[in-house]
């Protein structure tokens, strides 16, 4: 069976979908992998470490990707992309699956298996495969590292014999794996952390990892059975906003990580409790790619208001650690490929009464997901 990895295409990805470890590890199983030159350099992988790890390095990807029983990304393929994939190929990937309709079906008429990566189920037989989970882990560290860098003071408290410099406060705003990462990452930089979640049931994690739990009584509040935070009212969305007011004005950095897979994030700081900001105040608006959390954002872009306070929204936050980020996904995309393989025939056959199925989209012409096909017509289940 051969598995493809192309180089990633958007432009500063430094990232790459296997790494010569798990390349390694895939010959081993009797899979063939070929990688396209100088997709791992970014990530400081060599072509000579893949040549060594068993793989074929080629120059030109578009008569592997015709002859590719796997294809392995991280970013969605384009139409073009598609074009060249034979009928019956499994392509690994993001895929945005209830935004990109047009994409999704266009798998489906070319008779490629998509798997998307963000739909791998949250249970914990799957924790090995979820990159949602392995990226957003990272893209927590790197948000508190550029708001540390760009905010005009230190974060610990520092005591010397010019005076004693107290240590800023940071105020994270969601306590999913990337808040729970910013808050444990905060805490270790000296920082005063405080956060906040919907979920009170969250409270106990933030704590652990040496933060204060805001609480705002937002009334009956929950998390679903995959543990994401239960979409607000907008009622209960005020209240939030209202609630977090003071915490946002004392704080020197504030991190938003309430991201909705699937939906427009929720604006959860309006421009009148970023003006309410001290001078040289800095946010992190982790959402900003997808419509942002802070009103002012812009996705890509460092914003500076007039009150002086930066809006960091530049996001692929964990890009910033390519290295770390793709030996996280790639470890990700073996296990899933893994949990799939056939030992006798040497290939990656698919097990529909699997739940760790529910991440494949497309399957032999079909859209065989229910979610995405009742997200696409509603009327039909």
């Amino acid at each position: 069976m051969l598995i493809v990895v192309p180089k990633e295409k958007q432009k500063g990805e430094n990232r790459v979908a296997l790494i010569p470890e798990f390349v390694k590890k895939l010959s081993r199983v009797g899979a063939r992998v070929a990688i396209e030159a100088s997709a791992g350099a970014g990530a400081g992988f060599t072509d000579d470490s893949y040549r060594e790890a068993g793989a074929e390095v080629v120059t030109g990807i578009e008569a592997s990707l015709k002859d590719a029983d796997i294809v392995v990304r991280i970013h969605k393929p384009s139409s073009d992309d598609l074009a060249s994939y034979k009928k019956g190929a499994i392509s690994i990937s993001y895929l945005d699956p209830f935004n990109e309709r047009g994409l999704i079906e266009a798998m489906g008429s070319a008779g490629v298996t998509g798997i998307s990566m963000e739909m791998i189920p949250r249970s914990t037989r799957s924790q090995k495969m979820d990159a949602l989970s392995s990226q957003a882990n990272l893209a927590g560290y790197v948000m508190v590292l550029k708001a540390a860098a760009a905010l005009d003071r230190i974060l610990p408290m520092m005591m010397t014999p010019a005076g004693t410099l107290k240590p800023s406060k940071v105020f994270v705003i969601g306590a999913g794996v990337a808040g729970l990462q910013a808050i444990a990452t905060a805490k270790r930089l000296g920082a005063k952390v405080t956060a906040f979640d919907t979920r009170s049931v969250v409270a106990e994690q933030v704590q652990s990892v040496g933060a204060k739990f805001l609480h705002i009584d937002l009334g009956e509040t929950g998390q679903t059975k995959d543990g994401y935070a239960v979409q607000l009212t907008p009622e209960q969305l005020e209240k939030q906003k209202e609630g977090q007011k003071a915490e946002i004005a004392e704080s020197d950095i504030v991190i938003t990580t309430a991201q909705v897979f699937g939906r427009k994030p929720p604006l959860i700081v309006t421009a009148d409790a970023v003006a309410a900001m001290k001078p040289g105040s800095v946010i992190v608006d982790m959402a900003a790619e997808t419509g942002g959390n802070v009103e002012g954002s812009r996705p890509g872009e460092v914003v500076v208001t007039e009150g002086g306070v930066k809006i960091i929204g530049t996001g692929n936050w964990s890009n910033e650690v390519p290295r770390d980020a793709s030996q996280m996904y790639a470890s990700n995309v073996f296990n899933l490929i893994d949990e799939f393989w056939d030992e006798e025939q040497k290939r990656m056959t698919l097990d529909f009464d699997n739940d760790i199925s529910g991440c494949v989209i497309t399957h032999e012409g079909e859209l065989v997901n229910a979610t995405i096909r009742n997200h696409y017509q509603p009327d039909k289940g």
